[in-house]
């Protein structure tokens, strides 16, 4: 039984790592409702732990319902209730989980440094005064506002002071006020105008929408977005990027287009939005800079922990214009107060004293060699697999747009199956993955490029190779 271990630490670090590994295993569907488990004495052995260590994961994960211990039958994988009463249901019911999982917009959420964020939160609450239990600041915690503008400029070429940060919830939280103030301060009837990569996330339009915004499509092609000619641009009141790495064709912006777009800010008056969602994962060169440095008062920078670390954590941040500090501020205030100060500190401390660092260049290291696998895979680079097949799908497939990043364009050819029916494949062997279709903002239009967004930051080390299989045999259809 194939079980990472490595992600222990901490003072009881190898039994959470023995807790992990096979709760991620019964979660991903490689021990299955039923899978006899080994005896803790056999499984110790074969891990190099302790019978007490093993036989206390194991406790622990049948009070969880994962697993099921009867006597004289042995602990196996415990049954999935069908129908629960309790089950939710509606928009917010938890999607059936899929075998296979190559759906983008997710880093590997196994990796997270545990040990470490434990460490700081311990230092940060060491060190936080009582009033850092209060109502805080609604820009937030000066502690991580410091340590975010160094970091920001000496690895993202961000010009950042720590009044000009506004810490946030995540990208949407911050994606949503800056709508809002961009509504209250511009006065246009039906809320301000905001262009948006074509293709791009959906939700994210969705996310301006319902904040009071419109939004009109910016097209992308080889060199990144586009403004449009003339009275068009003019017409715009901001402009919604993600110059180091597209999502999702995964093209960086051009040098003429960075120029182009801070020119058209400073003649407008209009607003840049940085989206730098993966920049520090950059695999064949350094990272490219944030389009910040160049023209600090007319974009707003926008970065999270959410790839770096995990969306969990619910942390971002926003380098603003100073005009705009006061506005999103307020706003803020009113939205909710301010971002949880512990978690906060506790990233304040990551990034001082040098972890932060630490565990992104691992991360990128990890990443990188689950790029090289996916592009050796599909074009027959020379990497076996796990199924005992020749490299090489199909031919005219192509994977694009991998010189950073958690995520890959596989473009599919005009001839032969498109996405409808390489999607239906994918289902079929238990595999989830993202389809450029969806990313259109008007997706019915025929002749248009079809492809898969294929997510590699999102399996766990162990569920990785299986799931480069799945998707090799989905794309031979």
């Amino acid at each position: 039984m194939h079980l990472d271990l490595a992600a222990g630490g901490g003072a009881y670090g190898r039994r959470a790592a023995l807790e992990r590994a096979l709760r991620e295993a019964v979660r991903a569907g490689r021990l299955g409702p039923g899978s006899r488990l080994p005896s803790s004495r056999r499984l110790a052995a074969e891990t190099g732990l302790s019978r007490g260590t093993v036989k206390a994961a194991y406790d622990q994960l049948t009070a969880e319902g994962y697993l099921t211990a009867r006597q004289g039958s042995g602990t196996v994988v415990a049954s999935r209730p069908q129908d629960a009463p309790d089950t939710p249901s509606g928009p917010f019911a938890a999607a059936p989980r899929p075998r296979h999982d190559l759906r983008p917009g997710s880093p590997d959420v196994t990796a997270f440094p545990t040990a470490g964020w434990l460490r700081a939160t311990r230092r940060a609450l060491a060190a936080a005064p009582s009033a850092g239990y209060d109502y805080g600041d609604p820009r937030g915690a000066a502690e991580l506002r410091t340590a975010l503008a160094g970091y920001l400029g000496r690895t993202r070429g961000v010009a950042a002071a720590p009044e000009r940060i506004v810490v946030v919830s995540g990208y949407v939280q911050g994606l949503a006020l800056l709508t809002r103030v961009l509504g209250a301060v511009g006065g246009r009837a039906g809320g301000p105008v905001i262009g948006m990569e074509d293709p791009g996330l959906p939700f994210h339009r969705e996310v301006v929408r319902r904040s009071g915004g419109r939004v009109v499509p910016l097209p992308v092609d080889a060199s990144g977005a586009r403004l449009p000619d003339g009275a068009d641009a003019d017409a715009l009141d901001a402009v919604v990027v993600t110059p180091a790495h597209q999502y999702p064709t995964g093209v960086p912006l051009h040098p003429d287009r960075r120029q182009a777009l801070a020119a058209w800010a400073r003649r407008t008056g209009g607003l840049v939005v940085e989206d730098d969602y993966d920049g520090e994962f950059r695999f064949d060169r350094q990272p490219v800079g944030a389009v910040q440095g160049t023209a600090p008062e007319q974009v707003v920078y926008l970065g999270t922990a959410s790839k770096t670390l995990g969306p969990a954590l619910r942390l971002g941040w926003m380098v603003l214009p100073a005009r705009l500090v006061e506005p999103v501020a307020e706003a803020k205030l009113y939205s909710d107060y301010h971002t949880g100060t512990v978690g906060q500190l506790a990233l304040a401390d990551m990034v001082t004293g040098h972890s932060y660092d630490r565990h992104v260049r691992a991360a990128r290291l990890r990443y990188r060699r689950r790029r090289d696998l996916l592009v050796a895979r599909l074009t027959g680079g020379g990497t076996g697999s796990t199924d005992g097949t020749a490299g090489g799908v199909r031919r005219g497939v192509e994977v694009r747009g991998v010189a950073a990043g958690l995520h890959a364009l596989v473009s599919l050819p005009p001839e032969g199956p498109g996405e409808a029916e390489v999607l239906r494949a994918a289902a079929a062997l238990g595999l989830a993955v993202g389809a450029l279709g969806e990313h259109w903002h008007a997706p019915e239009v025929p002749g248009r490029p079809q492809g898969l967004v294929v997510g590699y930051g999102t399996p766990g080390e162990g569920g990785y190779p299986a799931a480069l299989d799945a998707l090799a045999r989905a794309l031979r259809v």
